[in-house]
Order: C-alpha cells, then structure tokens, then sequence
C-alpha cells in the first residue's frame, strides 16, 4: 500500500520547481502538462518533463504525468513521451467514457504504468463505475473539482458533495485510490484544513494540492491517528486470540470486535507503516 496523502501538481514548465520536488515530503507528484502550461510552452513542457524523469531522483514519491486531452493539438505526442517515460501513472484529463481507459491501456509497453483518471465533469461522475471498471491498470481517481463546479455553476463545496461522493462510491466498490480535489487558496491554512478533514471524513485517500506549502497539513490530517492504530494493533491481536480460542468476536476496551473492525485496523497498520516507509 502506496500513501497518497498529499498529491502535489507541478507545473511541466517550471525546470526549479520540479527540482525542489526531489525533497519535497509529498506522497506522489503530477507533472502536469494541462492547466499549468501556457499553450506556447506545451512543447518545451514535454521535452523537459521527460528529461527530469530520467535525470533526477525522486526517491519513493508515485510520479504521475497529466497530459492533454487527446481532442488537444499535444494529447497524442504528450501520451508517446509519458509511456516512453515509464512513470507510475499517466493521468488522463476530462475523462467521461471508458473507451479512453481501454485505448491508452493497449499502448501502454510496461506493466509498471498505472492510468489514473480525472473525474471533472457531470458526464464523468455519471460514468464512473463504467470508468474505474474499464481496465485493471485504472488505479485511480483524482477529483477536478474546479473544473466540475463550473459545468455545475455552484459556487459551494457543499454542492458538489454529491457528485464527489458519487465518484468515492465508484472507487471503494472496485478497490480504486480517489484523492480529493485542490484547495484553491494556499495561504488560507484554516480552510485547508477544514477541507481536508471534510475529505478525510468522507473516506478519501487524501488531497490534491497546488503549492508545497500544503503539504504538511494534507500529510497530518490523512495519516493514521497514533491512538487509533495503537487501537487497531490490539484488535488485531484481541481477535486473532478469539479465534484461535474458537471465538468469532473479541472484545477491546468494552467494544465487540468482529471480522469487519480487524479489516479495517489492518488497513490503518498498513498506510501506517508505508508512511513510516517513505520517510526512511
């Protein structure tokens, strides 16, 4: 199990900025080719992401590349230069139908690159079960939320709730990552975190984000409480003795323990020993 806590998007064109990224204690990176780059430094953008790929180190970080979509005059060249790449994921922007997800999975030459899909439309929240169950590379969702609540003319986090929810639906039931969508102002840290609790309530893996200044929050709020994996590490125990006994539930601080808690306590160990991991 890979964390995804914080999520960091890196504008492709900035050659200092996705080099500080080496030391950054983000989770996963986006190169991003989309949004961030100005139409006249697409091009550029490509060469330079794909030579820092290669050059530098990033140690354990999942690097992900966002491309433009293929109805854009550098989806297909961007989608060449991500798969001769090899990163951990190539995200796919606007996607609305699996036929995209099956098309790019074909061309795909390695079983190290994952497809992860941004879900920023009301077309591709309605489709995402169609979507996440489209081919077993599909690892992921990350939540456009900026971009879906222009084609949904809210103006509130509360309004998109539905459909954010509806895409973390999509995910748990076909065993998917889902990472919220960014939190526009970077210096408001109250509201960041409000945000980020909110996702963290709602079951999300963790947050996307626009400036590392973030980082530290979205790490804090979505890694693992220490109480509650001190709790889970007893259930885990507490239930094993139980069975072993011939019991099917045990009990941890006057609670019932079943097959249910021990699934999610082992899950809570386990994103906790892979963030102590990427901090090694």
């Amino acid at each position: 199990m890979h964390p995804f806590r914080s999520v960091l998007y890196l504008p492709g064109s900035k050659e200092r900025v996705i080099e500080k990224a080496q030391n950054l204690p983000a989770d996963a990176l986006i190169f991003d080719l989309e949004d961030a780059v100005a139409p006249d430094e697409k091009e550029n953008a490509r060469a330079l992401v794909a030579k820092k790929i290669n050059d530098l180190d990033f140690g354990n970080r999942k690097i992900l590349i966002r491309i433009n979509g293929e109805d854009t005059p550098w989806g297909l060249e961007d989608a060449k230069m991500a798969m001769a790449a090899a990163p951990d994921g190539i995200l796919l922007p606007k996607v609305e139908s699996p036929e995209i997800i099956q098309t790019l999975s074909k061309s795909i030459p390695n079983d190290r690159t994952k497809i992860w899909a941004m879900m920023e439309t009301p077309l591709g929240v309605i489709n995402a079960p169609a979507i996440v169950s489209a081919d077993p590379k599909l690892e992921g969702f990350v939540l456009g939320t900026n971009d879906l609540a222009k084609d949904l003319r809210s103006t509130t986090r509360t309004a998109l709730i539905p459909a954010i929810s509806q895409v973390l639906l999509a995910a748990r039931a076909f065993n998917a990552v889902c990472v919220d969508g960014v939190f526009n102002a970077f210096k408001d840290e109250d509201g960041l975190r409000k945000e980020c609790l909110e996702g963290l309530s709602m079951g999300m893996d963790g947050k996307t984000l626009i400036h590392p200044s973030q980082l530290e929050i979205a790490n804090e709020i979505f890694a693992p409480d220490p109480a509650l994996i001190e709790i889970a590490h007893r259930q885990v125990t507490a239930f094993n003795d139980a069975i072993s006994k011939g019991e099917a539930v045990a009990v941890v601080d006057g609670k019932i323990v079943e097959n249910l808690h021990v699934e999610t306590a082992k899950r809570l160990i386990a994103l906790d020993e892979s963030i102590k991991a990427m901090s090694k």
